[in-house]
């Protein structure tokens, strides 16, 4: 994302969409590739937010065509302001949704590929050969250990 000022009304229709955005949330640069800034323009961030609702995996396709739709909505001149990567976290892995196949990626329905991000094992959040650098800046994966903690913390808490 470039422009700050589309956080706002982004994030409300996220909420409005997916339940109440939870309180965890990070502002965090996009300094590992510029492959988003011929589109988007430059300096890009990323900002991560955490909901309140869980969902079920199989409903991954479903949210990833509403945040393209979100994409198109908030586009300028035939270009994206804003690049939306659904995912979901569980205790052992964090998978992200995208339009993009490739040999590590696993088909799930109408377009979208289901991208094993990072795995959880010994402790920590553990890189895969295809892990993009973002995920696994230290700033990332705390952030990242952050949510996950808040997920099984929720988990325990709905038990």
């Amino acid at each position: 994302m470039k422009e700050n000022g589309l956080l706002d009304p982004l994030a409300k229709e996220l909420s409005e969409q997916f339940d109440v955005i939870d309180l965890i949330s990070s502002w965090l640069p996009f300094d590992y590739t510029n492959y988003y800034e011929a589109e988007m323009g430059a300096p890009l961030f990323r900002r991560l937010l955490a909901f309140k609702k869980l969902i079920k995996q199989n409903d991954l396709v479903k949210i990833k065509d509403i945040t393209n739709d979100l994409e198109l909505k908030y586009s300028k001149n035939g270009k994206r302001m804003v690049n939306i990567d659904p995912g979901y976290m569980l205790h052992e892995r964090f998978v992200l949704a995208t339009g993009k196949n490739y040999t590590h990626r696993i088909y799930i329905g109408k377009g979208i590929y289901a991208d094993l991000t990072l795995i959880y094992t010994k402790g920590a959040f553990q890189k895969l050969p295809w892990t993009y650098p973002d995920y696994t800046d230290k700033n990332m994966l705390a952030y990242l250990e952050h949510v996950r903690n808040k997920y099984i913390a929720d988990l325990k808490q709905s038990s």
